[in-house]
């Protein structure tokens, strides 16, 4: 029996949010808005940061909303566009979280099998994992697109499980959001969510198994909840 850990992308593994605040914003210049509707439009980096890890079509909708135009036909018809903008500029500022590189080595050094779930498009998780030069350490990836469904449906989590050789029956999912509480709890296994992403301490409040401030603080708490 290999215990396991699976790991969220975006505000878990990744800081991700400048990049795709960008991708949104040359989405919103690109649009027929007047300029004091783009003005609202564009997101911030830094305010916005916890909208981007929401993914695409959150990003959008804020951004339309704001400006009073929001639809799901602009939503629907921006949403490829955004993809394309970020694929071309995925890793432009985005690095990985203060010490999760060495937090996954360690885990796989004490035996753990280790994997990515992200509700991130696969390719794009596979470039971005690449351009960061960690794709190696982790034995699954399984996007948004792999499967039929997403999280917080089991089927993505199990396959990553699956995927890296972990068993099902000790295994945890460490993330950032109420999608990866959700998608622990559904897959009956203990939920780990940081708070050093955009959510910050909110995700407290979720009452997930455990929480960290810090990667320092993963390979102890793993072994708390499954050995």
């Amino acid at each position: 029996m290999t215990p396991c850990v699976i790991f969220d992308l975006d505000g878990t593994l990744a800081d991700t949010s400048t990049d795709l605040v960008a991708a949104a914003n040359v989405c919103f210049d690109a649009m027929e808005l007047s300029e004091a509707e783009r003005r609202l439009a564009r997101l911030d980096p830094v305010s916005d940061a916890g909208v981007a890890v929401r993914g695409g079509r959150r990003m959008l909708s804020t951004g339309l909303e704001r400006a009073g135009r929001l639809s799901d036909e602009l939503i629907d018809a921006w949403y490829q566009p955004l993809l394309d903008a970020y694929a071309g500029a995925l890793d432009v500022h985005t690095v990985m979280y203060p010490g999760a590189v060495e937090a996954v080595e360690r885990l796989r050094r004490d035996g753990y099998a280790v994997g990515i779930c992200t509700n991130k498009p696969a390719a794009m998780a596979e470039q971005l994992m690449r351009s960061l030069g960690v794709r190696d350490l982790f034995g699954s990836l399984i996007g948004a697109d792999t499967l039929p469904t997403r999280k917080p449906d089991v089927a993505p989590f199990w396959a990553a499980v699956d995927g890296c050789g972990g068993s099902r029956g000790a295994s945890l999912l460490v993330g950032d959001s109420d999608t990866d509480h959700k998608t622990a709890r559904n897959a009956g296994v203990p939920s780990l969510l940081v708070t050093f992403s955009p959510e910050g301490d909110g995700v407290k409040a979720l009452e997930p198994d455990a929480t960290i401030d810090h990667f320092d603080e993963l390979a102890e708490a793993v072994r708390r909840l499954i050995g």
